[in-house]
């Protein structure tokens, strides 16, 4: 730590948090978090994106308004995990599948070429980490948080994919991070609202919740995000992971061999900020071996977080040491991952010209890198991206009503998300069953609903529907239950008519309504799905997607 011995006690502590702020511009909070608090991280949410060429230049300038106060760059992440989190929504960036979609085709190459593709966009927008993959094992059919952001419910599927993920974010220049260790997947909480314990034996969280994590360290992933979920097996005192040194410092870091980044979740999540507060948690988390803390959102919570830390080293609560190593980890990772002048290069470059470097780089670095089996497709990505969905729609069963008889009518029953949550982020551009399928079929007609309708809403739908019309009820569940009024109107709409039913999110709708005539999953519910599931519906597709889960 000799190189960063002239580092005031402030500016040691300030790198080793990032922090997220409100402007599409850099704003009052961002300035005072990088000058006054020498922050050396920043994360980008929805809130900060007006446009690719917008994003670019913000990154930029983050950049030079840290190198007025630091010789460090910054670390800027995004949550873009694909398929229904995503925090850029924008044309430029692809569309890509979400984590069980590509578990449903069983080719982790699908997985590796959409990170690497994802990868390389976010590099050219200035961007050096994503949070992501998701290597949970979602095992609990009523996880309302992590479903369908998981490869799946097989610890050796979640952790072949998980590899394939973090190889080709690394590949094209950027860090991957595994999340949420040691594992968010068999919970029925979300942590983003309450307090969560997983209170399997250490043998079952060996064979399980683990090994996507050992499989991502075996291929060098950056970084790790902890889960704010407690564990007795591994913590006796009753303290999330992201507090404890057992599980942090000795499980992490000793036994797992772990070298690269412990990155916190969001302390303002109410699992941590509810029991412990935003600042003391912080001082926990440092001391338990989180080398980077995470603070998204209020920067009254991120300045009382900082000084926290600060006048813990001060009183002896913590050895500056600590701070040092960390701040060691953190340097080496700016130094293997920022480039400074990469932003502002790409801003000033055309779209092409960059697209050409980041190619070349890639292919580079991923010949010198990379031990894997995975290949990278030459096909233009919309081709790919169609090409998966073909693979990953899954037709559970059918009981003769697929595809539909040509000369049939159809009824559409459409579910609009309207209401974005942390982990619930639909693409803004997106078409509906019913504008699709009839460019297809003649006589389509299309009932639009929320995700909560009401019973009233169902008793006209249900009453609307003509002699002879085949019925298709699509569903969205995103908090781990079918919403009551979806669930009431498959229940009466089931009375009179072999339904076919999509869950364009959770598969596990089927566990909570009568058996339908046909069920299908799409997990998903972006423009490629939508348009192979309308090929499927009408015959012109065969599904050859495999459930990542039990429906039992």
């Amino acid at each position: 730590m000799s190189s960063w011995g002239h580092f005031t006690l402030e500016q040691k502590v300030g790198q080793l948090f990032m922090c997220g702020f409100h402007g599409q511009q850099v704003d009052e909070q961002i300035t005072r978090l990088i000058q006054d608090y020498h922050v050396g991280g920043v994360i980008y949410f929805r809130r900060n994106v007006e446009s690719v060429e917008q994003l670019t230049r913000l990154s930029a300038e983050l950049q030079s308004l840290a190198a007025k106060s630091s010789e460090l760059p910054l670390m800027i992440s995004v949550d873009q995990e694909g398929g229904m989190v995503a925090r850029i929504d924008k044309d430029w960036i692809t569309r890509v599948p979400g984590s069980m979609a590509l578990g449903a085709t069983g080719n982790p190459d699908y997985t590796y070429q959409c990170a690497r593709i994802l990868g390389t966009e976010l590099k050219r927008i200035g961007i050096d980490m994503n949070l992501a993959p998701v290597v949970d094992v979602n095992n609990n059919v009523l996880n309302p948080v992590i479903g369908v952001r998981s490869y799946g419910e097989n610890a050796e599927n979640v952790a072949v994919h998980g590899a394939a993920a973090i190889a080709g974010y690394q590949s094209s220049g950027i860090a991957a991070t595994a999340k949420h260790f040691p594992g968010h997947g068999d919970t029925a909480v979300d942590s983003h609202l309450g307090m969560v314990t997983v209170p399997h034996e250490w043998q079952r969280l060996e064979q399980v919740e683990l090994r996507p994590f050992r499989r991502a360290i075996e291929a060098g992933v950056d970084a790790i995000m902890t889960a704010h979920v407690i564990f007795p097996a591994i913590e006796p005192e009753p303290i999330p992971a992201t507090l404890s040194r057992n599980v942090l410092h000795e499980l992490l870091r000793e036994q797992m061999g772990f070298k690269g980044i412990i990155i916190t979740d969001c302390l303002e999540m109410h699992a941590i900020s509810k029991p412990y507060g935003v600042a003391n948690a912080a001082v926990r988390a440092v001391k338990a071996g989180a080398d980077l803390i995470l603070v998204s959102h209020t920067l009254e919570e991120q300045i009382a977080a900082i000084d926290a830390v600060v006048d813990a080293v001060r009183h002896g609560d913590i050895e500056e040491q600590i701070i040092d190593l960390a701040l060691e980890r953190v340097v080496d990772w700016k130094q293997k991952r920022c480039d400074s002048q990469s932003s502002q290069q790409s801003s000033e470059q055309s779209s092409e010209q960059s697209s050409e470097q980041s190619s070349e780089q890639s292919s580079e670095q991923s010949s010198e890198q990379l031990s894997v089996p995975y290949s990278f497709s030459s096909v233009p990505e919309n081709v790919l991206l169609d090409e998966i969905a073909c693979k990953s729609i899954t037709v559970v069963h059918n009981d003769g009503v697929l595809p539909l008889k040509p000369e049939q009518n159809v009824l559409v029953v459409w579910p609009e998300v309207v209401q974005r949550t942390e982990v619930d982020e639909p693409w803004s551009h997106s078409d509906s069953l019913g504008m699709v399928l009839g460019q297809f079929k003649k006589h389509v007609r299309e009932h639009k609903i929320t995700t909560q309708p009401s019973y009233e809403e169902a008793e006209r739908i249900a009453k609307s529907v003509m002699e002879g019309e085949q019925v298709i009820v699509c569903t969205y569940t995103s908090a781990g239950v079918l919403p009551k009024g979806q669930r009431y109107l498959i229940e009466r709409l089931s009375v009179n008519h072999s339904l076919i039913v999509v869950a364009l999110r959770n598969p596990y709708d089927l566990l909570e309504i009568p058996r339908p005539g046909a069920y299908v999953c799409t997990y998903e519910n972006t423009p490629a799905v939508v348009h192979a599931l309308s090929l499927l519906i009408t015959g012109e597709l065969n599904p050859s997607g495999s459930l990542p889960v039990r429906l039992s």
